[in-house]
């Protein structure tokens, strides 16, 4: 895991993750043995796309193809911020149970394929991965919630990837406005496998919750606000958070905001 998370090209990351994968299944690794005491606390990230923050991301239409390709692009990132964010979910926390790091190893394993994608995608509206600017928000509450996986398992999958559910539906409604069918097609794969990713994070949530006698309904509406998480907003994907573990009174919740 620590190769793959020094790899600093998107390629040799995404490859690296194929292969930890495959020799998991076959039985080559120990993926609790793989976990580390000495986290990484900067993954390897190529020179571009340049960095800035979040604010300084410039928003484009999609009905014009520098826009579309702008989008691609964000989403490809996230991607690739997202191979990162599963591998370390596995690499820094030692002590939990094996399904623990099998669960995180096969979200990076389908993050790296996200990510593959999508990059293909842009390639084919003449960009490549690194053209625009992109921020490191991502990376920044990965580091924010270092220091505990409950809170990891909160903010990361509950917040951040539960906004990309979120999200979708009206990504999907202008791509079809644009008639980018490929995009529309790779969206319902990236929903899919975010369902569960979100559903992963909610399930271990719930354990570590179990585990400290934690309420985890309450505990997490006090992670939001002691760690002053992004906010959350309206529209949400109530069928997709419902699959991916949300309890109804969660929802309910979600839906009074």
């Amino acid at each position: 895991m620590a190769a793959c998370l020094h790899a600093s090209q998107p390629e040799d990351k995404a490859a690296g993750v194929h292969a930890l994968q495959a020799d998991w299944l076959a039985g080559r690794i120990d993926l609790a043995v793989e976990a580390s005491r000495i986290p990484i606390n900067q993954p390897g990230q190529p020179d571009k796309p340049a960095r800035v923050p979040p604010q300084k991301v410039p928003r484009r239409r999609v009905d014009t193809l520098p826009g579309r390709a702008a989008l691609v692009h964000a989403l490809a990132h996230i991607e690739f911020n997202a191979i990162n964010l599963a591998l370390d979910a596995a690499h820094r926390y030692p002590g939990m149970p094996a399904a623990y790091y099998a669960d995180w190893l096969s979200v990076a394993d389908e993050e790296a394929h996200h990510f593959e994608l999508l990059n293909a995608h842009l390639a084919t509206l003449g960009h490549v991965y690194g053209d625009f600017p992109a921020h490191n928000g991502l990376w920044d509450m990965a580091l924010k919630t270092a220091h505990d996986p409950l809170v990891r398992m909160a903010l990361v999958p509950r917040v951040l990837e539960a906004r990309g559910l979120d999200a979708t539906p009206l990504i999907v409604d202008k791509l079809k406005a644009v008639k980018d069918t490929r995009m529309v097609e790779i969206l319902a794969v990236i929903e899919r496998d975010e369902i569960g990713h979100v559903a992963i994070g909610s399930r271990w949530f719930g354990w570590l919750c179990e585990a400290r006698g934690l309420d985890p309904e309450v505990t997490f509406r006090q992670l939001l606000e002691d760690y002053d998480a992004p906010p959350l907003k309206p529209p949400f994907n109530l069928a997709a958070r419902r699959k991916a573990g949300f309890s109804e009174p969660e929802l309910d919740w979600l839906g009074g905001l």
